[in-house]
């Protein structure tokens, strides 16, 4: 893992102890982890996948809507998290690595440090019924 804030290292800390999948990105929008209950809905572990950029996670799964139609990567609630600063949430379907769609529902917040920094967002999820 290369420098993080140490909020970025404590909140991947907490999520590794959760048991609803989390997904954690910095203040640049790059993945800087998933939780073992998010590799089970995503379909591929995180040591598998590492750190990508905003503009590859965003379409490493091929969100999508209910009527199947992508999802904008800037509508998406972790990006509106990170670049809007602000709580967001919604459905979306994601095509797993092990080629299952699953719906998800999701909540993403920003994470800012002290003096107002921003260390960028994390998102919980989870699989809701089809």
């Amino acid at each position: 893992m290369s420098h993080k804030e140490v909020e970025i290292i404590l909140t991947r800390q907490l999520a590794s102890y959760l048991t609803l999948p989390a997904f954690i990105v910095d203040a640049a929008g790059t993945l800087v982890f998933y939780n073992e209950a998010a590799e089970r809905v995503l379909g591929v572990r995180f040591e598998e996948t590492g750190e990508m950029p905003a503009t590859e996670w965003a379409s490493a799964w091929s969100p999508t809507d209910d009527a199947g139609s992508p999802v904008a990567a800037e509508t998406l609630p972790l990006m509106i998290a990170l670049t809007k600063r602000r709580v967001a949430h919604g459905h979306l379907w994601v095509h797993s690595f092990d080629h299952s769609r699953r719906k998800v529902e999701v909540v993403a917040f920003p994470l800012s440090g002290q003096g107002e920094r921003n260390l960028g967002a994390m998102l919980i999820f989870q699989e809701v019924g089809h």
